[in-house]
């Protein structure tokens, strides 16, 4: 079984909590026996897949597999085209250069709900959404890589891997995937 849930941000990707007032995939109502493949950080939101099989995990996180998997990210300010250049070259963090991705203006840019709580909102420091496609999954990477290039990520939206996207499946919902939609999620893009 494989499901596709859209996790708010504020969740933890684990089903048990490490501190008393943290949100976990336990309040979600699961089918028994299913575990995050990869994660979100509990401040990111978006797409995280579950599964009872192993081959699964094996599948989608291996690097020599290379999923693609794209993310919505509103930075600070608006990055010039050297700037996405810089990231879609590779970045170093953490003392690590990172794998070649793709980062591009997103153009028109998205008009979402509001996060709960909301994003800091600055007078005057203007936004802009970008996306970035990784074929990697460092610990806190998008983050890392964008503020490396002097443009802090404030809000983080996983919107697909593979070929699946999280369409409209609504914020908190969860769904088991359909034959085709597997084979989208496991299909290397």
């Amino acid at each position: 079984m494989i499901i596709a849930f859209h996790k708010p941000y504020g969740v933890l990707s684990q089903f048990s909590k490490e501190e008393e007032r943290q949100r976990t995939l336990a309040e979600f109502g699961f089918p028994t026996g299913v575990y995050p493949v990869g994660r979100l950080d509990a401040d990111s939101e978006g797409l995280l897949i579950l599964s009872d099989e192993k081959a699964i995990v094996q599948r989608l996180l291996d690097p020599v597999h290379a999923h693609p998997r794209t993310y919505w990210v509103e930075v600070e300010r608006e990055p010039a085209d050297e700037t996405l250049f810089l990231l879609s070259r590779g970045v170093r963090i953490a003392g690590h250069e990172t794998r070649p991705c793709t980062a591009v203006i997103l153009d028109p840019q998205p008009d979402l709900a509001a996060r709960v709580p909301p994003v800091r909102f600055r007078k005057d420091i203007p936004t802009c959404w970008i996306a970035i496609t990784l074929r990697e999954g460092k610990n806190r990477q998008v983050r890392r890589m964008t503020a490396s290039v002097g443009h802090p990520t404030l809000r983080l939206i996983r919107i697909s891997i593979g070929a699946f996207s999280l369409g409209t499946l609504a914020l908190g919902m969860w769904q088991t995937l359909s034959p085709d939609e597997r084979r989208r999620l496991l299909a290397r893009g």
